[in-house]
């Protein structure tokens, strides 16, 4: 085993900063070329900008690469590396890139695996009500997060839980147990594909909700686990809304929704389309920015 890793990192946004600064940190570790997305328009004036783990590379002088298509542009191959550890990167990566590694293609994923393999694996452990979830540093194979397990880590989910709280609290952990793997002899599990559960890629039609045919839970679990994006909209007496922050309990200034099952969702804040967010009480009394 060498006495120091060399790495090549793929990430893109923000959940896989963590874990390439905690690899840089460490003296076991040294990361010698990261992999990213290609910068992309963003906000209504359309600004490129460059993923969150490009800007970390820069930061610390390490050499950055944005292929289109990883498996079209090979022309980093020949970089010697140990592991190549990918996280949130992007791309599925094909056979030939799995092999380039010395020891071992990693993936750090933010799931209990076997348990929603796939692309939006915080979310849909807040839309099924998952009352704990992880993360899993797992042996990249061809088929996707169907890898070995090499290290997991368990966290319980709070009953108010949001994306953004526990995809803040998942990062670090992750990253945390990256290293730990890493700089230990690996010690690959079999995943137990009698539990295997999948989720897809998000789009906007995931955040349509429609309280004549859900229930109060299922809207306000919509909203903890979809907000930023994709959001989640609802009509209100015919008024297209984004729905921001809403309870299942009676609070002050609140706007009572009633969905199906005879439950009742409070809506704290909402956004009108093309308005700023804006308290429900706001809104009922015309207030619209």
């Amino acid at each position: 085993m060498p006495e120091r890793f060399s790495i090549v990192f793929a990430g893109t946004p923000e959940f896989s900063v963590p874990s390439l600064e905690s690899l840089i940190a460490h003296p076991a570790c040294k990361v010698t070329l990261v992999i990213s997305q290609p910068d992309k328009p963003v906000g209504r004036k359309q600004v490129m900008t460059p993923p969150p783990v490009k800007l970390c590379a820069e930061k610390h002088g390490i050499r950055v690469t944005q292929p289109k298509n990883i498996n079209r542009d090979l022309s980093w191959k020949n970089t010697d590396c140990d592991f190549l550890v990918v996280v949130a990167y992007g791309q599925i990566l094909s056979k030939e890139i799995l092999e380039i590694p010395n020891i071992a293609p990693v993936n750090v994923h933010a799931s209990l695996l076997p348990r929603w393999r796939g692309a939006s694996p915080i979310q849909n452990a807040l839309l099924a009500g998952d009352t704990e979830t992880g993360v899993t540093v797992q042996r990249m194979s061809e088929t996707l997060d169907a890898g070995d397990i090499l290290a997991q880590c368990t966290t319980p989910i709070d009953e108010r839980e949001t994306f953004a709280s526990l995809h803040d609290r998942l990062a670090p952990l992750g990253a945390q147990l990256l290293v730990e793997t890493l700089t230990k002899p690996l010690s690959p599990v079999t995943q137990d594909e009698t539990g295997v559960t999948y989720c897809s890629k998000l789009t906007r039609k995931n955040g349509d909700v429609d309280p004549a045919k859900m229930s109060a839970e299922e809207i306000d679990r919509c909203v903890r686990a979809l907000v930023p994006w994709p959001g989640v909209r609802c009509n209100i007496n015919w008024v297209p809304l984004k729905l921001l922050e809403t309870s299942l309990t009676e609070e002050k200034g609140a706007l009572a929704l009633p969905c199906t099952e005879n439950s009742t969702l409070y809506i704290k804040t909402l956004q009108p389309a093309g308005k700023k967010p804006m308290t429900a009480t706001a809104w009922e009394h015309g207030c619209h920015p």
